[in-house]
């Protein structure tokens, strides 16, 4: 199961993958991470789909990922009188508080937080943005917006404010309950939706007490204003560019993409980008021209990882989807022009440690040798973190002791994992780095002396202290 390329894949799961003989194929095709959207799944099916997950990861011999998505707050209109109103460029249109059914003239807002937010001249923006308006008069009970892009609207069809600082958290009752049935179930990463402020993700991390990672899905220009902060706190990053298409000018999307990219790196998070990756694999074999190049681009800019959302949860050729996906990274890696981008993107840490220094001369030490692997002993992954910050030539292979962990780096660019004691003094730790190395297939072909590099800390078993850099061959094993 040792992957050829460096980017990850993250697969959703959902009517098109219940089984676990597709969800197996979905694995050994590629899929490095599964993708639960609680948008679509009940707690019932939450735990059925990690069980599964489980028992694939042993029959595999591999660490897999699990990835919650949870819902966040949808914003939605009320409902019409008759079903639906057309709305005319330049009409006047009310938006208020009232449980009466809407016309042509008004609708109801059921979100009073909402109606005491908005303030003249905020864009409102309904159905994904096929109807826009914007806001003439503004009180705590009602707005009146007028008409930009007309369109008809219908029964609870979702709001977006992008202009508009909402006061509410991004997290909901359901979020909270969806959460604590996903911690409960060992989940290893947990995704919030429409953060907006920094303080959306400090609050997800106060309830996981590190039981999970928390990814923050960038989709709101509050977000944008704050990423800086926003990627502080997080443990990893979605460039979510579906919520994001419709809250910014679509055109501004691509740069967005590449600054989150960037930035995120330059701290050391991983970043996932996602939507519409392979969307026309939902009912096609084969993708467009322009889905290769979209998914190209992501494995240029070093993307951790690149997620199928559709096109494996409810697409037709859900294990079609991975495979190309693979193949289209796989080639980008091998590309001439991939590690010159991939190197032009390196930036140096803000406020290094001697951690960071370390893995910045493991990526020197094992470019210079051509070595085989860099093998990091780590508990917390956060060693592997900072090497895959590096984007080295060379793999990494993480080595943990706790199985959470090698789950964790799943998503991590280059990363291979492997859960095993931890080491019990150096000898140990170059013996087995090498025989792990010679297993995983990174060296000791028969008649060759490959070198690996190894990254550790001493003393052994001390979380946060790396601060040793071994070289060792490995070689054929002795009968």
């Amino acid at each position: 199961m040792r992957r050829l390329r460096r980017v990850k894949i993250i697969a959703t799961l959902g009517p098109a993958s219940v089984d676990k003989a597709v969800v197996t194929g979905l694995a050994v095709a590629g899929a490095d991470v599964f993708r639960i959207n609680m948008s679509h799944t009940d707690h019932a099916g939450l735990g059925n789909y990690v069980r599964m997950i489980r028992e694939i990861e042993v029959e595999l011999g591999r660490a897999i990922g699990v990835l919650v998505d949870l819902q966040g707050p949808k914003l939605r209109i009320g409902a019409f009188a008759e079903g639906s109103a057309h709305l005319r460029k330049g009409d006047s249109f009310v938006f208020d508080s009232d449980p009466t059914p809407g016309d042509a003239t008004r609708v109801r807002l059921p979100h009073p937080e909402i109606l005491a937010a908005l303030k003249v001249d905020d864009t409102i923006l309904i159905d994904d943005g096929k109807v826009r308006l914007h806001v003439v008069e503004a009180t705590p009970e009602s707005s009146r917006a007028v008409v930009d892009v007309a369109g008809r609207l219908s029964n609870r069809k979702g709001v977006s404010l992008p202009e508009t600082d909402i006061p509410i958290t991004s997290m909901t009752s359901k979020d909270r309950a969806d959460l604590e049935a996903a911690l409960a179930e060992g989940v290893d990463w947990v995704a919030i939706s429409f953060v907006q402020r920094p303080e959306d993700v400090v609050e997800v991390k106060k309830l996981t007490q590190g039981r999970a990672l928390v990814m923050a899905k960038i989709e709101k220009p509050q977000a944008i204003a704050r990423l800086e902060e926003v990627i502080e706190v997080s443990d990893a990053l979605m460039v979510a560019r579906g919520d994001l298409g419709v809250e910014v000018p679509l055109e501004k999307v691509p740069g967005l993409q590449k600054r989150i990219n960037r930035s995120a790196r330059r701290l050391g998070k991983p970043v996932v980008v996602a939507t519409q990756m392979l969307e026309s694999m939902i009912l096609s074999p084969l993708p467009t021209r322009a889905e290769v190049s979209d998914v190209a681009t992501a494995v240029f800019e070093g993307a951790d990882a690149i997620m199928l959302s559709a096109e494996s949860a409810a697409g037709q050729y859900p294990r079609e989807a991975v495979a190309t996906m693979s193949r289209i990274a796989e080639e980008v890696e091998t590309d001439t022009v991939y590690r010159t981008i991939i190197n032009a993107q390196r930036a140096d840490a803000p406020n290094p440690t001697p951690a960071d220094a370390i893995a910045a001369a493991a990526r020197d030490v094992a470019q210079t040798l051509g070595a085989k692997a860099i093998c990091a002993w780590t508990h917390s992954g956060a060693t592997a973190l900072r090497i895959a910050r590096e984007r080295p030539v060379s793999p990494v292979v993480a080595l943990t002791p706790i199985s959470d962990t090698a789950r964790r780096l799943a998503l991590v660019w280059g990363v291979h994992a492997v859960q095993t004691r931890d080491a019990s003094d150096v000898e140990d730790m170059v013996q087995r780095a090498c025989e792990h190395a010679r297993i995983e297939g990174f060296g000791g072909a028969k008649g060759a002396n490959d070198r690996i590099v190894i990254v550790a800390g001493m003393p052994f078993g001390s979380p946060g202290a790396t601060n040793m850099i071994r070289i060792a061959l490995v070689g054929e094993k002795k009968p």
